[in-house]
């Protein structure tokens, strides 16, 4: 009975918290689309203006309209060629679940953000549950790994191993693990599908599962490559048990 319940707890757990990332995918998304498209438009227009009258532009004018498109920059919007008008929006649901899962697992990349003051206001109380929310399902994530630490302990150990050995080796195996499947091959896919050196690729990758989150290296934002749909979906996935994994590393 109490493995029945443990595992129950888990799947409520497990669904509870995606089904949080979901509906917080879905709220950013209402909030923060309908405004990045007047931002668009705003810096498309800013765009036509200065190319039909940079000669006559003076000093003062200039350093506005430079201004304008940093701060165009800063909010997502790269008013190149016609994409101000034309490009996907960063608030699709892709974007927009990846963006939750960078605030519930406190990554912060910064390049993405809520402009609106709705969208700023259901941040904080989605970080605020939310955050509470991700270590409570990283330490139950962790605690089921650990269950196979003790299996393959279990099992070295009725091979006549000694224990010191077993805790090395059962951490060792771990480690080498986790780094293949959350560094190693990741940054094989990132190479691939984001054009990075494979070096690149490893650097975001620990910057990420670390939760540094410097926001140098984003996901999904190359200007001219086509990205699958939910590529940055699967991102947010490879991230959250990545964290579990290193919840795991601590926990042994």
């Amino acid at each position: 009975k109490a493995m029945c319940s443990g595992k129950l707890q888990t799947n409520l757990l497990v669904a509870g918290y995606f089904v949080y990332l979901l509906v917080g995918a879905a709220v950013f998304q209402a909030l923060e689309r309908t405004a990045e498209k007047q931002e668009k438009m705003a810096a498309a227009q800013m765009k036509e203006a200065f190319l039909q009258s940079f000669r006559e532009l003076t000093v003062v004018e200039m350093e506005q309209f430079m201004k304008n498109l940093t701060e165009a920059i800063q909010n997502g919007v790269y008013p190149v060629g016609n994409e101000s008008r034309f490009e996907e929006s960063n608030w699709d649901f892709s974007n927009s679940f990846f963006f939750a899962g960078t605030v519930v697992s406190t990554i912060g990349y910064g390049t993405l953000h809520p402009r609106t003051v709705g969208g700023q206001i259901f941040c904080v109380f989605f970080a605020l549950f939310g955050i509470p929310l991700n270590i409570v399902f990283l330490h139950r994530v962790g605690k089921m790994l650990s269950l196979l630490c003790k299996k393959l302990g279990k099992f070295l150990y009725e091979k006549g191993m000694r224990k010191k050995k077993i805790k090395f080796l059962t951490l060792l195996f771990f480690l080498a693990t986790g780094i293949l499947v959350f560094l190693c091959l990741p940054s094989v896919f990132f190479q691939i599908t984001e054009g990075w050196s494979y070096s690149e690729g490893i650097y975001f990758a620990f910057i990420t599962l670390s939760t540094i989150g410097f926001g140098d290296y984003v996901v999904g934002k190359q200007s001219g490559r086509n990205y699958f749909s939910y590529y940055r979906v699967l991102v947010a996935i490879w991230i959250l048990f990545g964290l579990a994994w290193i919840a795991l590393l601590f926990n042994l």
